[in-house]
């Protein structure tokens, strides 16, 4: 019997839904199926139904007139092995089991239902997703889990044996502004696991980026083997789930994972040159400054990340994830006093804009440009200065709020209210052009008096298009400046060790 591969497996020309209905869980995947548009045919599979949403439907499989390529199971687990002989008998190339309650209960009879499963399954030449995982979202094919997943196509790949973990990937990450190609949540890996998608993501030439959740490898050698392969041409960003002893006990009972010794764990990733990280937002934050930036080999920073004791933590912040803080290079101080700016000697790196009284010509777009321009920096860390922001309680940084600086309000002293958003994100892409630059834009809660309402609209309006203009200009951004630090840490960290694999 023919094997099937992944790439076979993840181009169905039709796919049939057992348990498909109108409403419930049975709507979720043959409904977002519809949602996105799925390039092939659609068949719902539900012998309580004669059709689900006006497409007819079939009490079994087998029952459908024409091929099956791929089958989605969220029907019962004892009713599992009859779906596979079906499967076996129509000729299909693969299945997405989302159905659980089987080896991750701990349970026996369940882990040998499982065994059984793939017996059949081996059997008769149809390969598995799964169980217990949300199966594929591949937006270019149509395929998805989740309605509210963009339909947009880009260029990063994940592998998640969480499909709640991987729900969350999808969404903090599209919200940043980089896309996937293709998403598999893929469970307990009875057939298809890890080591395999990582395979498929290395040879696929529209993935540029890899990321990975993973609790426990079932195939450990093969994929440590491969992960030294594959970071020499992509990087590949892992978490790991189960690293404590509480995480390992979650672990066994939610994929039936063996979680294995951190302490090796670690030494592998690290000597395989991947980047590990240990959250999902960390996950997030390292992917996305794959995704925007060109490659960053050295660590020395220019900062611009607020005014007084902002601006020492800041350094502080970028010393402790591994970044170079470095003085203001002589030339440059040369440069501004010949320009007049009164505070030539004082202006540091990290830049503090609190001092910057009676030079209303310079602020720290000026600066970063010209840190970024200089060759003693690699890259620039800098806040995204929405006017309006950071002001003392009752001001809202308002022109005529009583704060000090340009906007008359109590926002940064250099916030130019007359800026458009455009204009904004441009002083950002001028310094982009010379160095990689990180953003950091901050989440603010809106204000609890309802006066202020209307000028929290228009605030929070001009953060989502400033934000659009970030990503439509390619420039990564970030809630913290530790965030960003780490972040370019880790990136600066995985080009230095690819060079030096040679």
């Amino acid at each position: 019997m023919a094997e099937y591969s992944l790439e076979e497996v993840l181009h169905p020309r039709s796919i049939a839904v057992v348990g498909a209905s109108d409403e419930g869980r049975g709507s979720q995947f043959f409904g977002t199926l519809v949602e996105f548009g799925f390039k092939g045919i659609l068949y719902p599979v539900n012998p309580k139904y004669s059709e689900v949403m006006k497409i007819k439907a079939y009490p079994t499989v087998k029952d459908i007139p024409d091929p099956v390529d791929f089958v989605i199971s969220a029907a019962p687990a004892p009713q599992v092995p009859q779906i596979m002989r079906d499967c076996v008998q129509k000729g299909v190339k693969g299945i997405h089991l989302f159905t659980a309650r089987f080896s991750e209960t701990g349970r026996e009879d369940a882990a040998e239902l499982e065994r059984h499963i793939l017996r059949i399954a081996k059997e008769g030449g149809v390969r598995i997703i799964g169980p217990n995982c949300m199966g594929v979202y591949y937006p270019k094919m149509g395929m998805a889990f989740q309605p509210q997943f963009p339909k947009v196509s880009g260029t990063l790949a994940l592998a998640s044996q969480s499909g709640q973990a991987a729900g969350e990937i999808i969404s903090k990450t599209t919200q940043r502004g980089a896309y996937f190609n293709k998403a598999i949540s893929y469970g307990n890996a009875i057939d298809f696991n890890e080591a395999d998608f990582l395979e498929y993501f290395a040879a696929d030439p529209e993935v540029k980026v890899i990321m990975m959740y993973i609790e426990g490898p079932k195939d450990g050698s093969r994929f440590f083997n491969m992960l030294r392969e594959v970071t020499r041409t992509k990087p590949v960003v892992i978490i790991k789930g189960g690293r404590g002893q509480a995480g390992t006990r979650a672990t066994a009972s939610h994929t039936a994972s063996l979680a294995g010794a951190t302490e090796i764990w670690n030494t592998m990733i690290n000597q395989s040159g991947a980047v590990s990280v240990g959250s999902i937002d960390e996950l997030v934050d390292v992917a996305v400054s794959f995704h925007f930036l060109p490659p960053i080999t050295g660590r020395r920073a220019g900062v611009a990340a607020g005014a007084g004791g902002a601006t020492v933590l800041a350094a502080d912040q970028c010393e402790e994830a591994g970044l170079d803080v470095v003085p203001l290079p002589q030339e440059i101080r040369e440069v501004l006093r010949s320009q007049g700016v009164q505070i030539w000697d004082w202006i540091s790196n990290p830049a503090d804009f609190s001092i910057n009284m009676g030079d209303e010509g310079f602020g720290p777009a000026e600066l970063l440009k010209m840190m970024a321009m200089n060759p003693n920096f690699d890259l620039i860390i800098a806040s995204v200065n929405i006017p309006g922001w950071g002001g003392p309680p009752g001001s809202r940084g308002r022109p005529g709020g009583g704060g000090r600086g340009r906007s008359g309000g109590g926002g940064p002293p250099w916030a130019n209210l007359n800026l458009t958003p455009g204009e904004i994100v441009n002083q950002y892409k001028q310094i982009a052009d010379y160095k990689p630059v990180l953003g950091l834009l901050q989440d603010r809660s809106p204000v609890a008096d309802s006066d202020d309402l209307a000028y929290e609209d228009e605030r929070w309006k001009t953060v989502c298009e400033v934000t659009a203009k970030l990503i439509e200009n390619n420039i990564p951004y970030y809630p913290t400046v530790s965030r960003a630090a780490s972040a370019a840490n880790k990136v600066i960290n995985y080009y230095q060790q690819r060079e030096s694999k040679g």
